[in-house]
């Protein structure tokens, strides 16, 4: 179904240097690039082009857009957010959405990596020292910084800032200008090896989906969609919030299939357990 076909890599952040050595060893594929459809018009993180619609939304836009400005039909694209994980609480994450879309043959595909590994942060920068402490903390110069007046502040920004001499430089810039600087990291794929290494595991999982097939129509893309709770406690033998099982579906027959204990056991420590353990 893939081998030998051209497939875009919908980016202008690099992500085919993760993303690309993957799908034309395992799927015969010739992965390519292009810079005839900008996806920064969808969202930028640094905010001055706000994404209007979910992630899930502007990945698909993105992927039709760029299939219709390069005359293709196949297509890798990713999506990334940043903000509070959505189970440990008070900690930063990194949320990749990833989606092959194939017009070929009707088929979209996705995957989604959340990952606490990050280094997603800001402040409000008044003198040296404290510019000094936040680049630290951030991981710069190997992660790079964006430089605003404010959070919300548009009108002067400077990106990519990866060396010490220009980071004090815009700094002292701006202070003067405006009377502090707000500092972001930037997260743009190219400038941030930590992300990089959160969409290459998101383009692995995106490519077992793809390797795994339909047991009903053969059709690529059967994954899981839904994780069951409720393994046992193997003390009091009642359902925990552990993992029972994962619901595989087809997303082109709609076929589906439950693989009951999918971490190899079949009970879960009491430990975490709400009547053993409450």
């Amino acid at each position: 179904m893939f081998n030998n076909r051209k497939l875009l890599v919908a980016t202008k952040h690099h992500k085919e240097k993760v993303i690309a050595p993957l799908f034309e060893k395992k799927l015969g594929v010739r992965c390519f690039t292009s810079d005839e459809f900008d996806t920064d018009t969808l969202g930028t993180f640094s905010g001055e082009v706000s994404r209007k619609d979910d992630a899930l939304t502007t990945l698909r836009k993105k992927c039709i857009l760029a299939m219709e400005k390069n005359h293709c039909d196949l297509v890798i694209a990713s999506e990334g957010s940043f903000g509070v994980h959505p189970s440990v609480f008070f900690a930063s994450a990194d949320d990749e959405l990833i989606m092959l879309k194939d017009a070929k043959n009707d088929l979209e595909i996705v995957a989604r990596e959340i990952s606490l590994d990050t280094n997603f942060n800001a402040s409000v920068i008044t003198n040296e020292s404290d510019l000094l402490a936040f680049a630290q903390r951030v991981q710069f110069p190997s992660h790079a910084l964006i430089l605003k007046p404010a959070e919300n502040n548009f009108s002067k920004i400077v990106k990519g800032i990866n060396d010490s001499e220009n980071l004090k430089k815009y700094v002292n810039e701006f202070i003067n200008e405006f009377g502090m600087a707000y500092v972001e990291t930037d997260m743009r794929a190219q400038f941030n090896p930590t992300r990089m290494k959160v969409i290459e595991k998101a383009a692995q999982k995106l490519l077992q989906n793809v390797q795994s097939t339909c047991p009903n129509c053969k059709s690529p893309g059967f994954a899981i969609t839904k994780a069951i709770p409720g393994l046992p406690c193997s003390w009091c033998k009642k359902p925990t919030d552990s993992t029972l099982s994962y619901l595989y579906t087809c997303n082109k027959c709609e076929f589906t299939k439950e693989a009951l204990f999918p971490h190899q056991k079949n009970t879960e420590d009491p430990t975490y357990c709400h009547l053993c353990n409450p």
